[in-house]
């Protein structure tokens, strides 16, 4: 753990340092002449990663998860889109075809409150906005007339959420969603064995901004993302694939994930809920995989190891690249 932040410490020095981006690697820093964007709930810059250069391919862009960072900081050890998008410069693409945006931050302000993790500043609504500004942003600087996106946990219903909102369908070519809650999380109930109600745990409540959200698969919001009956939850032009975890991760299982026990199968109205299958959507292509932990160095927690899997990058970049015969390309 310590080597962890002490490796985020460094990595944030670099990225105040302005220091330049090495041919090929991933950086910590937008590239000059890139807009500056703020952040609507923090009042500061947008952080995220990209590079200037020639495109050839679609631009891919990165959406991590609630209180995650696209790139480990200070205060955050994990940010792993990042070497997620150094996997695929590893295997041809170019940097300036790899983006990462942060819409949380550098997680810093958690320590003065740990129920900002549930709160309307983490939200998918509260941070549209950001999403929104910063694909287009990325659209303008390199020219494209569309992206590719690869979002982990919040960062699938946050980019669902943007494209129904904007219907912004045909801006997308290809979505790669990592264990995201598209029909709700467990750590929404009012059981007294939900510990994440508790302040320090996040304050996940039932009447917390997240779990208004994501509380329960009939939520309000939920309803309006996935539409109503049998409708394709997945519509629109996009190509899908959906990656989730089969045995556990500690946002939808009632089973030990790693270091995180469980708590109960409940939503947050208390109604016995599944939610085991919560990142499935109707319509897409979809990969189970299982042992997903072992990939999380410092949880062992599937939810997370899931995003730094060298299952999930390969898949992920076959997806995005394999020849289509429809008309996405």
């Amino acid at each position: 753990m310590k080597s962890w932040i002490r490796h985020a410490a460094a990595l944030a020095a670099f990225m105040t340092a302005g220091a330049v981006q090495a041919v090929g690697l991933v950086g910590i820093t937008l590239p000059p002449g890139f807009p500056s964007i703020e952040d609507t709930s923090l009042a500061r810059p947008l952080i995220g990663f990209g590079a200037a250069g020639p495109v050839t391919r679609t631009p891919v862009i990165f959406i991590h998860g609630n209180n995650d960072t696209p790139f480990p900081t200070a205060c955050n050890p994990y940010g792993r889109v990042q070497a997620m998008a150094q996997y695929f410069a590893d295997n041809g693409y170019a940097t300036s075809e790899l983006w990462g945006v942060g819409y949380q931050g550098d997680q810093c302000d958690l320590a003065a409150d740990q129920t900002r993790r549930s709160s309307i500043a983490h939200t998918n609504a509260a941070n549209v906005p950001d999403l929104r500004r910063f694909v287009r942003a990325v659209m303008e600087f390199t020219g494209a007339k569309r992206v590719d996106i690869v979002g982990h946990s919040l960062g699938v219903t946050l980019a669902r959420e943007w494209m129904r909102q904007d219907e912004a369908q045909h801006l997308v070519r290809r979505f790669v969603a990592i264990d995201g809650p598209n029909h709700g999380i467990i750590n929404c109930s009012p059981d007294p064995a939900n510990y994440w109600q508790a302040p320090a745990a996040g304050g996940f409540t039932p009447a917390s901004d997240v779990c208004q959200e994501l509380g329960s698969p009939d939520s309000p919001f939920l309803r309006l993302l996935n539409g109503r009956g049998g409708r394709n939850e997945n519509d629109g032009p996009a190509r899908v694939l959906v990656i989730r975890n089969g045995d556990a991760s500690f946002v939808y299982f009632p089973v030990q994930d790693g270091s995180v026990a469980p708590v109960p199968a409940q939503d947050s109205s208390g109604k016995p809920t599944d939610f085991t299958r919560s990142a499935s959507l109707r319509g897409a292509r979809e990969i189970v995989f299982t042992g997903q932990g072992a990939y999380d160095p410092i949880l062992r927690t599937g939810h997370l190891g899931i995003l730094n899997s060298p299952q999930t990058w390969h898949a992920a970049f076959e997806f995005l690249n394999e020849r289509s015969r429809g008309k996405d390309d």
